[in-house]
């Protein structure tokens, strides 16, 4: 069997791992974006630590109206960034990950919405120029040195709070709805119990449901076990050191394909052999892996091992199953059918569940083959379904 170029695929792979769909670069948002940078003097996280000069970058697109009520929190998923629409030069070849629904006339439109978004604590992409957070490899201002594992653990609370902080530089006291895919989706309902006179809205993609549950507590554990064993690590001691560059290219590995479907393996790779026979040699892999790998290797150079860690441990605590009393606004759950990760079934027992407190929940389902990440790639489908839940009553009860 030829040998086959493994590019395209890892193109393919980190481009879906960024979230950068290439069939929307035709609609990208109009005008370029400018990463801003917020900070914060100190913040005491839900453990009880106080962290000094936090910083989380944002992006914003749309004006903010007099009334400060026009606006709209886009909360990201566990790999990705604030980098939700547009681009920052012209030339670049991909927007952001939901460049289909944020813009003038989309289902974000930012003709009336003023769009914000943000960097989370602890964001794996530390490496990445565009985006600015603090986790294990930021300084300790008391120590000159890298946190590493001294860093506070945090959860989803830490995250919103800081968004919180974000907003209120704004004088933003209501929203108009919250929304973001994945982890944003937790981020998403964990606001709406949070600070749930501040939120009109509430739009969860391809969400967790109102918790993680145990299963996805295990499986997103597996995702971190090869930086944990890679001896580099060094019990996350490795700055100014060799750092766990394998372990982390099979994490995002690991993390990559927990977020595909059969189907999309099938499409993009087939059986087909990377280089030569499997039974040819020991090295020789399946295009499949071999694309895998090459992603995770690409995308190793802008994450941080520590941050991967400390992020997986602030999922795995989501739940906000004992706070749903608290819950105002109206939620849209909207999965994705093909979804292997957090299926369709988990949305449907969460809206049953908010139901159940008197307040409205609605389930959109996106159809596709392409598994979790349809709830970015596909997302465009739920478009006249985000615009009327935006122009629904604010009310919550049914």
């Amino acid at each position: 069997m030829p040998r086959i170029s493994l590019y395209p695929f890892s193109r393919i792979l980190s481009v879906l791992w960024m979230s950068l769909a290439l069939h929307t670069l035709a609609n990208a948002y109009d005008g370029l974006v400018e990463k801003q940078i917020f900070t914060m003097p100190t913040y005491t996280t839900e453990s009880g630590r106080t962290l000094k000069e936090v910083k989380v970058g944002y992006e914003t697109y749309g004006k903010l109206n007099a009334a400060k009520d026009n606006a709209i929190l886009i909360t990201h998923f566990f790999s990705g960034s604030s980098h939700a629409a547009g681009k920052y030069k012209v030339e670049e070849r991909a927007p952001g990950y939901w460049d289909t629904i944020i813009g003038s006339g989309k289902a974000f439109d930012t003709d009336k919405y003023f769009v914000i978004s943000s960097d989370t604590l602890v964001n794996l992409n530390v490496k990445d120029p565009n985006t600015t957070t603090t986790g294990p490899a930021s300084i300790d201002p008391d120590t000159g040195k890298p946190y590493g594992m001294s860093f506070p653990v945090v959860n989803v609370r830490d995250f919103v709070n800081i968004q919180k902080a974000l907003l209120d530089k704004f004088d933003i006291k209501k929203l108009a709805a919250v929304a973001g895919p994945s982890g944003g989706g937790a981020q998403a309902l964990q606001w709406a119990v949070t600070y749930p006179d501040m939120v009109s809205r509430t739009i969860a993609v391809i969400p967790f449901g109102i918790e993680l549950h145990p299963y996805a507590v295990a499986e997103i554990l597996l995702w971190s076990m090869p930086i944990m064993l890679d001896p580099k690590w060094n019990n996350g001691d490795y700055y100014g050191k060799e750092e766990p560059i394998v372990g982390l290219t099979h994490a995002l590995r690991v993390t990559t394909f927990s977020a595909v479907s059969p189907a999309w393996a099938e499409q993009k790779f087939s059986r087909r052999w990377a280089v030569g026979n499997p039974l040819e040699a020991f090295s020789n892999d399946y295009a499949v892996d071999a694309g895998l790998i090459a992603a995770g290797q690409s995308r190793a150079k802008v994450v941080d091992a520590n941050h991967f860690l400390y992020t997986v441990k602030a999922y795995q605590q989501f739940s906000i199953d004992a706070d749903l009393v608290k819950l105002k606004s109206p939620v849209l759950l909207i999965p994705a059918a093909s979804d292997l990760l957090f299926p369709p079934e988990r949305s449907q027992r969460a809206a049953q569940k908010i139901r159940a407190t008197g307040n409205y929940a609605e389930v959109f389902i996106l159809e596709g083959d392409g598994g979790h990440l349809d709830g970015l790639t596909r997302i465009v489908q739920a478009t006249k379904v985000i615009d009327a839940f935006l122009k629904r009553p604010v009310t919550a009860k049914k």
